[in-house]
């Protein structure tokens, strides 16, 4: 049996468990958003990588294929960052891989998987921190959807917030309201540090790095988006 391993979003995190998954495989598809070339090198010390630029890829990554068409493990594999980059005809392939909405999907049409295997790199609040296995085996198709634990700190912030709100009998306020996020946008407008915007609004450093990297790779991208790209529901 052959085992591919499928991530990609990594924004510049590779974690622990996302390495001690992939080791073992024999091949690694990265579907883009890499952010770092410090990624690339650590993936390649685990095995074969084959891999996509993404939008977040910028000057360092200008020799990276913006898709990828190659025989891998006996399957014909076509992989892309964003599926509207796809071509319409994909019938010449056995699996179709992307990535950039950091949401993991998995469907068949007729004889090929599409796999989505989300983001294993900086969480997004509602959405889970996965990595996909395919595994062949006498022509069968099998994928193993993996998902990473929830981050501590996260978790204890979170925690420690809503004990504060409680202790104090106010109702604390939503921490990614629009009108918050709006703030926190015009503060990176200002030139303010990711630990200076972090510590003002009491939101984990590596949430607020990634609220930052989405308002700067996507210009136009407004407090709205930012809510939408990070799987947070709008405010009613």
């Amino acid at each position: 049996m052959k085992r591919i391993g499928v991530l990609s979003d990594t924004h510049g995190k590779l974690r622990d468990e996302v390495v001690e998954i992939l080791k073992g495989c024999d091949a690694i598809l990265h579907a883009g958003d890499i952010n770092t070339p410090q990624v690339l090198e650590k993936l390649r010390e685990i095995g074969p990588l084959y891999v996509v630029r993404g939008n977040a890829d910028k000057e360092w990554a200008e020799g990276l294929p913006e898709t990828l068409s190659e025989e891998i493990c006996g399957l014909r594999v076509f992989m892309v960052h964003n599926k509207k980059h796809m071509p319409k005809e994909t019938g010449d392939y056995d699996l179709v891989v992307y990535g950039h909405s950091h949401k993991y999907e998995e469907h068949r049409e007729k004889d090929c998987l599409y796999l989505n295997p989300g983001s294993c790199g900086p969480r997004r609040f509602s959405l889970s921190v996965t990595i996909a296995v395919v595994e062949v085996e006498k022509g069968e198709i099998r994928v193993v959807r993996k998902e990473i634990a929830q981050d501590v700190q996260a978790v204890s912030v979170s925690r420690k917030r809503r004990r504060a709100a409680e202790e104090s009998g106010r109702v604390e306020e939503e921490p990614f309201s629009a009108e918050r996020l709006h703030s926190i946008l015009r503060d990176v407008d200002k030139g303010k540090s990711v630990s200076e915007i972090a510590a003002k609004y009491g939101i984990p450093e590596e949430t607020t790095g990634q609220i930052c990297r989405l308002y700067l790779t996507h210009p136009g991208i407004d407090a709205a988006g930012v809510r939408d790209k990070m799987g947070l529901p709008r405010d009613r």
